[in-house]
């Protein structure tokens, strides 16, 4: 036993849980994740709804007494809460010995979604310090979802239990689970795209976001033909796009087809979690702005906002002049951002991390003191971030 103590620890701890899966997790948005055999979770692929994590859970960071209760090597791997949710668990075995275990759905299926509405808010007050308005809309929240829907999810958790205990029994043998996992291909495409963020701050390609972008062309691939030819285009146009020298100046028009691209890839890999709307006149396509400005701040508004939200949300981007001036607004419906982000954010500091400093600094630095990038509000609604510009760029001054 003291060999396995802490294999599932070690193996989170390498960092590659997530980079493993997250090609396939994204055929299903419903909670699944790790937990050992105490009923501590260990590592979330998609998190449990708010009334799961903080109703009914007894122990924060452990799941409820009606998992507890079944987290043993003869239990059953499907079972119907007490308060009508499918939940499902794949035990994680080695050497005959289960060292945890994969579970998740924590969904309604349609039959028994009326089992929603007949859970008492106020009895769960008594037990609870949490808000009767948080109790309520946490179980509004929780999902309904057809059974075919949580048969994939079935696969998809068996699947990842299976690959789980066949990586440890690697580690036990003393062979190189990195070498089994990773090829010389993608480990020399990582390095690169890496190499390549680190060269140049300005060039917005974020290696998750490519990442992602190519499993799912995968994915596509593999399921249908349907979409695989255009996400490809628009991936390499983007790319292209990106790679021009940030001291050039384009139409405004050109940055937003690039960003139509971009919403394009991630409206494939969200599906209906993700809505937006552009609207820019005509007139304003014409007048002409640094290269790569706006764009970083809608894929902010994407990772930072919509992303965050359970069910996802809208971003809208819309332009509009006053006398001689040009205000670029893109809005998310988010949760907006932390009090301590937001605060460096305000202060422009780079330590937020969301390249919202470097933005605002080109600005001026082409146009003025007078003009730049402004966080008009963040909060429970979403956020609002703006671009000012004058009509006409001011000649002779350089990024």
């Amino acid at each position: 036993m003291n060999k396995t103590d802490n294999l599932l620890k070690n193996l989170i701890a390498s960092n590659i849980l997530y980079t493993r899966y997250m090609s396939i997790l994204s055929l299903s948005d419903l909670p699944l994740f790790l937990v050992d055999t105490n009923g501590d979770v260990l590592f979330e692929f998609i998190p449990s709804p708010d009334f799961c994590t903080y109703i009914c859970q007894e122990n924060k960071g452990q799941v409820c007494s009606d998992y507890k209760c079944r987290l043993k090597p003869s239990g059953e791997n499907r079972f119907v809460c007490r308060y009508g949710l499918e939940n499902i668990l794949f035990p994680i075995t080695l050497q005959d010995e289960t060292l945890g275990y994969i579970v998740g759905v924590q969904s309604f299926l349609e039959d028994n979604e009326y089992r929603k509405y007949m859970i008492e808010v106020q009895s769960l007050k008594k037990d609870k310090s949490t808000e009767l308005e948080f109790i309520a809309k946490s179980i509004l929240s929780l999902k309904t979802v057809e059974s075919n829907k949580i048969k994939i999810h079935e696969q998809l958790c068996a699947h990842i239990a299976k690959n789980i205990s066949l990586d440890l029994s690697e580690i036990l043998s003393h062979t190189d689970p990195a070498a089994v996992r990773l090829s010389i291909e993608k480990e020399i495409l990582e390095k690169k795209i890496i190499d390549l963020e680190g060269e140049n701050m300005a060039l917005m390609v974020n290696p998750h976001f490519l990442f992602n972008t190519l499993n799912c062309i995968a994915r596509i691939a593999y399921f249908e033909n349907s979409q695989t030819e255009e996400l490809i285009y628009c991936l390499s146009d983007l790319l292209r796009y990106n790679l021009k020298q940030n001291n050039q100046l384009h139409t405004i028009g050109a940055e937003i087809d690039n960003i139509k691209k971009y919403l394009f890839i991630q409206k494939v890999r969200f599906k209906n979690r993700l809505t937006y709307d552009i609207l820019i006149p005509e007139n304003i396509n014409a007048y002409r702005i640094p290269n790569m400005v706006i764009q970083p701040l809608v894929e902010n508004a994407v990772i930072h906002g919509i992303t965050q939200k359970r069910d996802g949300g809208t971003i809208s981007i819309y332009a509009e002049e006053y006398k001689n001036e040009v205000v670029i607004s893109i809005i998310d419906n988010g949760n907006g951002f932390p009090k301590d982000v937001l605060q460096n954010i305000q202060q422009f500091e780079n330590k937020s991390g969301l390249g919202f400093g470097n933005t605002d600094k080109r600005l001026k630095r082409y146009y003025g003191e007078q003009y730049g990038l402004k966080i008009v509000k963040s909060d429970y609604s979403g956020s609002t971030v703006t671009i000012t510009i004058p009509t006409q760029p001011i000649a002779g001054l350089l990024l």
